[in-house]
């Protein structure tokens, strides 16, 4: 029996490869001949490194600047010259300081993307000529503005003076200079994973939906928008109308628009992240012969259904003819739904545990015990009579905040 395990993170409890260790775990503990195959997998956002790693790809450190400005460690990883760049590491609400109450400290007008610039330029440096950027996770609200400056941009304002951080100063921007940019850039494949659609500007935009993550007030939220505008209209003043077309491509707004600048400046194409961690972690080669693929990730509601992580998996299972089962911490859906969606059953942690608090913190020995019941179930499951009442409807122990 080979079962591949290609879970995402469980947002708040436990990274992928630990949920894929603990699920293979309660399989063996049933059935210890059976083939456990872990292909921890990401949606492009966080833990897409992690990812990268586990697929063979060298990880890199670096010291960039970090959301708030000051210097922090971070990685990019490579594998021949292609380099995957995790934007959360650099530039995401983890490499905020913490405060008292241990949850980061926010600022969203003031923080930056620069060091996810800096950490393409570091994989540039590398020998990398494609360049995969995982946005997800971020803590700014610049529209990509801190990622030119780190790729060798200059923002001034009308005295020429260069801008400091954040998406605030842009309203003072009064002209993008792009003479300095790193010339590799021109010969480098740029990528953009992004899991969202989002145009930069207006109430579908990066400031309007993903700025109050950031703690963005609803006046920030106006502030930001109409400084977002601002750098819009200068990159295009630079660029020519094509930058002003780049604001309203899917997936401008990704990570406070760093989805923007990527599109507009350095010529990226977007592709789903799912589907980009999916081939780098060669899943469709993995799938050969094995009898059950297992996905999931901490909540499945109709955005997992939209294309995050565990639908991605579903479709390379049913072009490969794997029947597959879903794991979640909790779902907001009801089982005849992820059915029909295609997974032949899906399990979810509060089942076992209705309590949020306890099925967060024991989630590790709860997927084993899943990964047991799976392997219990494995001759209904294969036989394609399913077992989809092992589904809760009602809201569980994980949580997952959108990417941004």
């Amino acid at each position: 029996m080979r079962i591949v395990v290609a879970p995402d993170k469980f947002k708040g409890s436990l990274e992928a490869p630990d949920v894929a260790a603990r699920l293979g775990a309660g399989i063996r503990s049933v059935d210890p001949t059976a083939e456990v195959v872990a292909v921890p997998v990401a949606d492009g956002g966080e833990g897409t490194l992690e990812a990268a790693v586990g697929a063979g790809f060298t990880p890199c450190p670096a010291t960039v600047t970090g959301p708030d400005g000051a210097p922090v460690e971070a990685e990019f990883a490579l594998r021949g010259r292609t380099a995957v760049v995790e934007m959360a590491l650099a530039s995401g609400l983890a490499a905020l300081p913490a405060g008292e109450d241990g949850d980061p400290v926010l600022d969203a007008t003031g923080a930056t993307s620069r060091g996810t610039g800096e950490l393409v330029r570091a994989a540039l440096d590398a020998g990398a000529d494609r360049v995969v950027i995982g946005v997800g996770g971020s803590a700014c609200t610049d529209g990509g503005a801190g990622l030119l400056q780190g790729l060798g941009a200059r923002l001034l304002d009308a005295e020429d003076r260069e801008l400091g951080h954040g998406g605030g100063a842009l309203a003072r921007l009064a002209r993008v200079d792009l003479s300095g940019l790193d010339p590799r850039l021109a010969a480098t494949e740029v990528v953009l994973a992004a899991d969202v659609d989002h145009p930069l500007l207006g109430e579908r935009g990066a400031a309007a939906v993903f700025g109050p993550q950031k703690g963005a007030t609803p006046a920030q939220v106006a502030e930001l928008d109409a400084a977002l505008t601002v750098l819009r209209d200068r990159l295009a003043d630079a660029l020519g109308p094509g930058a002003r077309r780049a604001a309203e491509a899917p997936g401008a707004g990704a990570a406070g628009g760093v989805g923007y600048a990527a599109l507009a400046v350095l010529g990226a194409r977007r592709r789903p992240g799912v589907d980009v961690v999916l081939e780098f972690v060669r899943l469709r080669e993995r799938l050969a012969g094995a009898d059950l693929v297992v996905t999931g990730e901490g909540s499945l509601d109709e955005q997992s259904l939209g294309g995050k992580t565990p639908v991605g998996v579903l479709v390379a299972a049913r072009a490969a003819g794997v029947p597959a089962v879903a794991v979640c911490g909790r779902t907001t859906l009801e089982p005849r739904v992820l059915h029909d969606a295609g997974f032949v059953s899906t399990y979810a942690l509060t089942d076992l545990e209705p309590d949020a608090r306890t099925c967060m913190l024991e989630a590790g020995r709860l997927l084993e015990q899943v990964g047991a019941q799976l392997a219990r179930d494995l001759p209904a499951l294969l036989g394609g009579a399913g077992t989809p009442d092992h589904a809760a409807a009602g809201h569980g122990a994980q949580h997952r905040e959108d990417s941004p």
